[in-house]
This record gives C-alpha cells, structure tokens and sequence, in this order.
C-alpha cells in the first residue's frame, strides 16, 4: 500500500486551493497557511491542517515545520517578491522539495536561481493542455512526456473502423506509436494483427504533437 505524501500549501488563490483539494482527493495529508483568514476558514473543513500566517515572518514559517514535509508549493504570483522571500526562507528552514508557482519566464528563472527545486506555470501548462485537445479531432486527453513529444487519448477515426492496426500502419504513415486502448479506466494492449479497432473505441497514441494532429485530422487515403 503507498503512503499518503505531506504537503504544505502557501497561499490560497485559485491554484492553491484547487491544488489543496486535489491533494486531499487523492489520499495525501495537507496543510494549508495563507493570511486570509476567510479563505482559510473557507477550505479548513476540508484538509489535514488549515493556519492563519503570513509567511513572509521566517518565525511564523518556522513554526510550521517545513523540513517535516516532502512537498512545499508556493502558490504566491500576485507578489513575486513575496514568492521569492518565502521560496528561500524555506530552503534556508530545510524544505526537502520546493514547488513555486510562476507567470512568467523571468520569474521562474529567479526561482529556481533562489533554491526552488522546481517551478509550475499552471494558467500556460492548462492553456496548453486546452489547446492541444481541441485542435487535435476527437482527442480526450493530453500528457506530455517531454517538449515535442506527447501521449493522447483519442476517439477512433471513423475511416479505423473495421480496420486492423497492421492494415492502418499507422507508424510507417504518421510516425505515430500506438500504445493500447482504453477499456472502463483500464489500459490494455493491442494485438497489431487481430485487433479491430470499432468506432468507440478509445486509444492511446504517443508522437509529435503535430504528427497525432495530422493522424487524427486527415482521412486516410
């Protein structure tokens, strides 16, 4: 069985309040600190542990434990020069991993320069994810594994139907990997020379963005 991570939650924006909740879905132990206290009275309910504080007092980020934690985020970008303040405030107090959020490429630079071990642009990271499912036809999902390179979740062309993945080729024409299907949240392999794909049939493919958009959006021929 895994153990549940801890996490520690500075700042209650959008991002950090989604991220907290999220957190606490997926099994994890969360505490949340932000200087307001309606929004901490607010999500209190639901997390491990919810403080009034403002971070930016090295006593009060002290008290917290920061070292105790496996993940800090810091999910302060109305003020960068309190992100940045508290980022190495947390380093210097012992943070193991240090998660800033950033707007902008210039501050994510400053960051990670300061000591955080990683930054997150989530408004750019989630205009990404929407544009690329909706500019590729019938896609579901959108993970990407490295810059340029990216799993989808996709509908089945209609012109699939009926077909086999050794009669599409769909490698030698779109050099396009298909890496299974997708079955009640189950992924599960496909058999290149039985296999028929049918028209609801949900299939992970892994390329090129630009690749899968073409594969996706030009009939076969």
């Amino acid at each position: 069985m895994n153990m549940a991570s801890t996490f520690l939650i500075i700042g209650l924006g959008r991002f950090g309040t989604n991220l907290a909740l999220r957190l606490m879905d997926s099994g994890n132990e969360v505490m949340v600190i932000d200087s307001s206290e309606e929004a901490i009275n607010h999500i209190a309910p639901h997390v491990t542990q919810a403080k009034v504080g403002d971070c930016m007092d090295e006593e009060v980020l002290a008290s917290l434990g920061v070292d105790s934690f496996d993940f800090c985020f810091v999910c302060i970008s109305e003020n960068f020069q309190s992100s940045l303040e508290i980022t190495s405030l947390l380093k210097e107090l012992g943070a193991p991993m240090v998660i800033a959020k950033a707007d902008r490429a210039l501050h994510a630079r400053l960051l990670l320069k300061i000591g955080a071990d990683e930054v997150v642009f989530p408004e750019r990271d989630m205009a990404t994810r929407t544009a690329m499912r909706y500019s590729v036809n019938g896609a579901l999902e959108y993970i990407e594994l490295a810059p340029g390179y990216a799993i989808f979740e996709l509908d089945v062309p209609d012109d699939w139907a009926g077909k086999t993945l050794l009669e599409l080729d769909i490698r030698k024409r779109w050099n396009v990997n298909v890496i299974g299907r997708k079955e009640d949240g189950a992924i599960l392999p496909i058999d290149a020379s039985g296999f028929h794909f049918l028209a609801d049939t949900h299939i992970l493919v892994a390329g090129r963005p630009d690749d899968i958009s073409k594969m996706a959006n030009q009939p076969i021929r």
